[in-house]
């Protein structure tokens, strides 16, 4: 209905159509959502999914333990008899072995001109050999002290 006056009179049918071309609207992009989403709803889809899944994981890290005023006591002797097993199987005759691999493998590759590769080799052999005394200077180390 038109007032004259350059302002449209809505009338409660018009309103209704408006609120039904909407809904349909809103059908028809959520279809085409779930049957050809493009590059850019995947990502944002990933996007919300990856926050959600982050705020949900820190907030249970928050509540996991009540009894103790929020602090979360840890007992790592499985974590540390694990790495005291590896660290004694590098250390041994395992060990021995990657050192002189990885020295033969160093003096090859150098020989046929490789000398990245020989350098790396070079790393490894050596890291293998102080492993242990690595772990101790960057790490805390009181529990697989061997």
């Amino acid at each position: 209905i038109n007032t004259g006056r350059g302002q449209r009179n809505y009338c409660f049918s018009e309103f209704n159509m408006n609120i039904k071309e909407n809904y349909l609207n809103l059908c028809r992009r959520i279809s085409a959502f779930t049957m050809a989403p493009t590059r850019i709803q995947m990502q944002i889809c990933l996007f919300v999914v990856g926050v959600v899944l982050l705020s949900g994981g820190l907030c249970f890290d928050t509540i996991a333990d009540q009894t103790g005023y929020g602090y979360i006591k840890y007992d790592d002797v499985r974590l540390s008899s694990a790495t005291n097993i590896i660290l004694q199987f590098i250390e041994g005759t395992f060990g021995a072995m990657i050192m002189v691999a990885c020295g033969i493998m160093a003096i090859v590759s150098s020989a046929f001109g490789q000398y990245r590769a020989a350098i790396g080799l070079l790393v490894v052999a050596v890291g293998a050999f102080i492993l242990r005394s690595i772990i101790g200077t960057f790490f805390n180390d009181m529990n697989i002290q061997g």
